[in-house]
């Protein structure tokens, strides 16, 4: 039972339709749809059952909606509206990562426990799937047709980095449809969203960073550890990595960045106000304090480097033939992959080091703020009257971003109220959402679907 239930804000019926709203999420997250980048190690099975259960949990809109899978688990929905002028695209994904750390509650149970669903996936992506579903499930139930066609994508393989979205996309051209907007997770109602800033922020990704991975190779003759050359493999590798971590790309504050501020600046402390208040003006010095300010700050003022990957010699008494290190890149607006690696090679400065670009993506375009995300916004205002709508840079990746081949406007934004130690929670240990979080969730999407103009 939800605060919100138990003190008396809903009529019987509610409390039953909330109490299966959550059960269906429970349900969804029970299923562990870890993706792999290795085809082999997905449990396809896991898939299969996922899709079912969605069938089972949500009858109206597999029955009257129309469906186009999408290779190999994903899912593309068609709610026709009266007009397809100006179409939407709701989106979330099926699949989840892999289980990591020591867990308060078991990580596929869904168990509710402290207001809370637990679970992998509940935040990450299985909430926004579960939250669209049924706000769509329940408007059908009242026979409600949207003002403007409504598309649900649902990938299978988000998280690393899969074709499902780019296929739905190519679907989506061979239809001719070009959607008004574009709606991915990304930002949410986020409490403790910067030091002293008392409001929650409803921050929305109006562009991401690019992802784009390198990897750095050194090979040599290897032998035997008792007579090691200078500069082998491993040192050449270390002696690039340590060049790379020593030489950050040029730090700006980009312009969603400086509009957030602008709109935290009447929640800030005092001393701070003025500095966000007139961070446009101000902006190589907002720009230096969020550099000194730690590393979460820092990356939203520039390109980041993280080595996350190395390997060299099989054996402790071996010198290795080959060295690697894996470098995970966030391509912050305004810079390129081309720049990004003419920065690399410039700064490694080593010959022997050769440089293979295994994925690359470029910054998304950054999206207008206009009428769709007005729409966005006074959403967010009517739902979480006590939070600051706000445009921002998303530092992580989504789906949507292919997306942005077919249409301008591209927000990222899960309406669930999110702590600080949530965040942290995803892609980590004790994943959860709150349950009045969750039917808050549900109510956004059915609210936003509502307001859809003519």
């Amino acid at each position: 039972m939800t605060a919100r239930e138990t003190a008396g804000d809903d009529a019987g019926g509610d409390v039953d339709q909330h109490a299966r709203a959550v059960a269906k999420l429970q349900a969804l997250v029970r299923i562990p749809t870890v993706s792999h980048r290795d085809w082999s190690q997905v449990d396809t099975d896991a898939f299969d059952r996922l899709l079912a259960e969605l069938e089972r949990q949500f009858p109206l809109l597999h029955q009257r909606l129309e469906l186009t899978r999408i290779p190999t688990h994903a899912l593309l929905f068609r709610w026709p509206g009266a007009s397809s002028e100006r179409p939407v695209v709701l989106m979330a994904h099926l699949d989840v990562v892999p289980v990591e750390g020591t867990w308060q509650h078991p990580p596929f149970s869904g168990d509710v426990v402290d207001g809370s669903i637990w679970g992998r996936g509940t935040l990450d992506d299985k909430g926004c799937v579960a939250a669209i579903c049924e706000a769509v499930e329940t408007l059908l139930e009242d026979g409600f047709v949207p003002a403007q066609d409504v598309w649900l994508s649902f990938g299978c393989n988000e998280e690393v980095s899969g074709e499902a979205a780019t296929l739905a996309v190519e679907e989506l051209v061979r239809r001719g449809v070009r959607p008004w907007f574009v709606l991915d997770e990304g930002g949410a109602v986020a409490s403790e969203a910067f030091p002293g800033v008392a409001a929650p922020i409803g921050v929305v990704g109006v562009t991401e960073k690019g992802v784009t991975s390198l990897e750095l190779r050194v090979e040599g003759r290897g032998g035997h550890a008792s007579t090691p050359a200078r500069m082998g493999p491993t040192a050449r590798i270390a002696r690039a990595i340590t060049r790379i971590d020593r030489s950050p790309m040029p730090a700006s504050t980009p312009e969603p960045t400086i509009e957030l501020f602008r709109r935290m600046a009447p929640h800030a402390p005092l001393p701070l106000r003025a500095l966000m208040a007139n961070a446009g003006r101000l902006g190589p010095v907002l720009t230096r304090a969020l550099v000194a300010a730690g590393p979460e700050p820092a990356a939203m003022t520039r390109t980041t480097f993280a080595v996350t990957t190395l390997s060299g010699s099989p054996a402790l008494n071996v010198v290795a033939a080959t060295a690697k290190a894996g470098v995970n890149i966030r391509i912050m607006v305004g810079d390129s992959v081309a720049g990004v690696l003419e920065h690399v090679r410039k700064v490694v400065a080593d010959d022997e080091v050769h440089i293979d670009v295994v994925e690359q993506n470029e910054p998304s375009p950054v999206s207008p703020r206009d009428e769709a995300f007005a729409l966005i916004e006074t959403t967010i205002g009517e739902l979480f009257p006590d939070a600051v709508p706000a445009p921002y840079v998303m530092m992580a990746a989504t789906d949507s971003r292919f997306f942005t081949r077919i249409c301008d406007r591209v927000y990222r934004f899960a309406p669930f109220r999110m702590t600080k130690a949530q965040r942290e929670s995803i892609h980590s240990y004790d994943e959860h959402l709150g349950v009045d979080a969750f039917l808050d969730g549900v109510r956004w999407y059915r609210r936003l679907v509502e307001r859809l103009p003519r």
